[in-house]
């Protein structure tokens, strides 16, 4: 049976809310299927606001695999803002998709995307409007399964009230194999109700379904293993890898924003994967190994992605694009093919060892010479080992010296406060660091105008990393080094080098609540719950942002049951100690990331395994894989120019 839109209920509200023209849908390569040409129907939630949720390239790229299926129907949902959340309550007019307008309620499946913990309460507010039960204990098999994704699902404990189920890691396969699942579901009857269909995905061994499991709690308020209350059920859940990317050409047609959005660009995927071992980088540690899109497949995916959106500025993308073996290669070959238009490349932040002249010339010869952004992360040396973020200043030092030598004036720096280990000396010197910038880049273009940005955010420790048994430093320890590092920064003997500083940075408060939401176990879904009952929305926005209803939620929902907001963030953990997610295979091994952590603790650092002999951290073995890197020595072809106005050319992409 058809399903109708909402859009007649909800257009005559539209005028009444800021930017409506986010929920009216019909961007240019969106899709919308007729509802009775699909078996299986998702609906794909970011849980933030369209401006946010629109670029994500994973919802984008598993919005295109499920409509390229005949009998798959996936459409778009994003957040609604507080005032439209209003006027929807009292309308009656439920959550809906932007694409069809349809009503989430609807739909088989919806899977929310996770890229940050702080998007929970936002799915409670999409699951309430949309008439879905909070509690995955409550729905029947009339109500969709809520299927979380992204990042945040490698610890989905704190939403295990929430969610039907999870699957950690890549989602192009997975997406495809569920509605495998569903289609022959339903095709036999719908055998056995909601508790056949989950326990069908849960014997795959890659979707977790949290009430299949049990999980007990010691007096000390310690965690229980968690075990299987049911047959059929595998003890612990593995990651999902795509390994052959080029396999995967995705997206192929990006969605272009009808409202302003916070990238406005195509971007493409260069490679998956980290090894360079930053302790405190989650998304490198859970996302190995490495696996690279080959130049022939980079290069047909960008003329494909600018022909479908017009788009001016094409993305680089990966955890360390500079990375790619043929990272040169790939700048040069596009640069010439697209000299004399208007199309710029770009990468995101660049680790110093890993930039060159050559590779910024390139990135910026048919585009605008934009600032460059570095990640140092740490201050001093000493702390750089503790994170093995292995950059030495004199390594900075030049890297900048050539960069304004050869005409940019603009230098970011990230990093980080309240690192493991970390002592106000530390972050003090993040101040000398960005004076020496200024210096060297005074000294390289002979100008004075030159700007040194540091941008500053506190430290979360994540699961399935070296830190995940660290202790998070309290906010207001973070808060009191941010201070005497801007009075360094402005201090009088320095004052013009300061005023060529600046600096940007968020106060420790929002980072401790996302660390007990990052390390929490299914105790903390009721702080959660509490939090958005009293109007919790959009915390990852420090204008909606409340530290103290998180405080006094947690203190009223953790207290009884003898733990506290301190146990689930500022206690280092033990290596006996049972952690919420060691049911949940990352491929990583625990004993290698204790033993890493201790390395941590002793300022050793650790090699890049790309290059050097494997370090055993799991995941190889487990994948049953390698890392797959080139160079490959392959071209693309022709490498004639576009030029300005003429079509793009046929890249007849071929091997030596």
């Amino acid at each position: 049976m058809s399903v109708e839109s909402v859009f007649p209920q909800l257009e005559p509200l539209l005028p009444r809310v800021s930017k409506p023209v986010q929920y009216v849908g019909g961007e240019l390569n969106a899709t919308v299927k007729p509802w009775d040409s699909a078996n299986v129907r998702w609906a794909l939630m970011y849980p933030d606001a369209y401006e946010v949720g629109l670029p994500n390239q994973g919802v984008m790229i598993l919005y295109e695999v499920l409509n390229e299926q005949p009998d798959v129907l996936a459409e778009r949902t994003y957040a609604v803002w507080p005032d439209l959340e209003k006027l929807m309550r009292e309308h009656n007019v439920p959550q809906f998709t932007v694409d069809g307008h349809r009503p989430l309620g609807a739909f088989d499946i919806l899977g929310v995307s996770f890229s940050t913990e702080l998007g929970y309460t936002n799915m409670l507010t999409a699951l309430d409007l949309a008439g879905i039960p909070l509690h995955a204990k409550d729905r029947t098999e009339d109500h969709p399964v809520v299927l979380a994704g992204g990042h945040a699902s490698f610890n989905p404990e704190p939403v295990a009230d929430f969610i039907d189920a999870a699957v950690l890691g890549d989602g192009e396969e997975a997406v495809l194999e569920i509605s495998n699942i569903i289609r022959q579901w339903k095709a036999e009857g719908r055998p056995g109700g909601r508790d056949e269909l989950l326990t069908r995905m849960a014997e795959t061994g890659g979707v977790y379904i949290p009430r299949f499991y049990d999980v007990t709690y010691g007096d000390d308020g310690s965690l229980g293993q968690a075990k299987p209350n049911r047959d059929r059920i595998p003890e612990t859940i593995a990651k999902r890898t795509t390994m052959d990317l080029d396999a995967w050409p995705y997206p192929k047609q990006p969605l272009v924003p009808l409202a302003e959005s916070v990238h406005e660009r195509m971007s493409v995927e260069i490679f998956r994967g980290c090894t360079r071992g930053c302790r405190f980088c989650q998304a490198g540690m859970i996302t190995r190994p490495v696996r690279e899109r080959s130049i022939e497949g980079i290069g047909a995916m960008i003329q494909k992605g600018l022909e479908a959106s017009g788009f001016e500025e094409v993305g680089l993308l990966s955890l360390s694009s500079a990375d790619h073996s043929e990272i040169g290669e790939i700048t040069k070959q596009l640069a010439d093919r697209y000299e004399g238009t208007n199309t710029g490349l770009s990468l995101p932040s660049t680790r110093v060892d890993a930039f060159n002249i050559d590779l910024a010339n390139e990135l910026s010869r048919n585009g605008r010479r934009s600032g460059l952004t570095f990640a140092p992360e740490g201050g001093s040396e000493r702390i750089r080992r503790v994170i093995n973020k292995m950059v030495s200043e004199e390594d900075l030092i030049k890297t900048v010296s050539a960069a304004y030598a050869n005409g940019w004036r603009q230098v970011k720096l990230y990093f980080m406060c309240g690192l493991p280990t970390e002592t106000d000396d530390d972050v003090l010197q993040i101040a000398e660091m960005a004076k020496n910038v200024i210096r060297a880049g005074r000294e390289a273009s002979g100008r004075k105008d030159i700007r040194c940005t540091i941008s500053i955010g506190g430290f979360v420790p994540k699961p399935h990393t070296p830190f995940q048994w660290a202790a998070q430093c309290d906010p207001d320890t973070v808060d009191s080094r941010l201070r005497k590092l801007r009075e360094a920064v402005n201090s009088d003997r320095d004052r013009s080098l300061g005023r060529n500083i600046g600096m940007r940075y968020h106060d420790g408060k929002p980072s401790l609540i996302e660390g007990l939401l990052s390390r929490g176990d299914r105790r903390v879904g009721r702080v959660i719950e509490r939090v958005w009952r009293d109007g919790g929305r959009f915390d990852g926005w420090s204008e909606h942002f409340s530290y103290e209803r998180w405080v006094s939620s947690a203190a009223a929902e953790l207290e009884p049951l003898g733990v506290d907001l301190a146990w689930f963030t500022t206690r280092e953990r033990t290596e006996a100690e049972v952690l919420p997610w060691d049911h949940l295979d990352s491929g990583l091994d625990k004993e290698w990331l204790w033993d890493d952590w201790q390395d941590a603790l002793d300022s050793r650092e650790q090699d890049d395994c790309r290059w050097t002999p494997c370090f055993d951290c799991g995941v190889c073995p487990a994948m049953g894989t390698d890392i797959e890197i080139g160079p490959t020595g392959r071209k693309l072809l022709p490498i004639s120019p576009v030029g300005i106005g003429s079509p793009v050319q046929n890249p007849a992409l071929t091997s030596p």
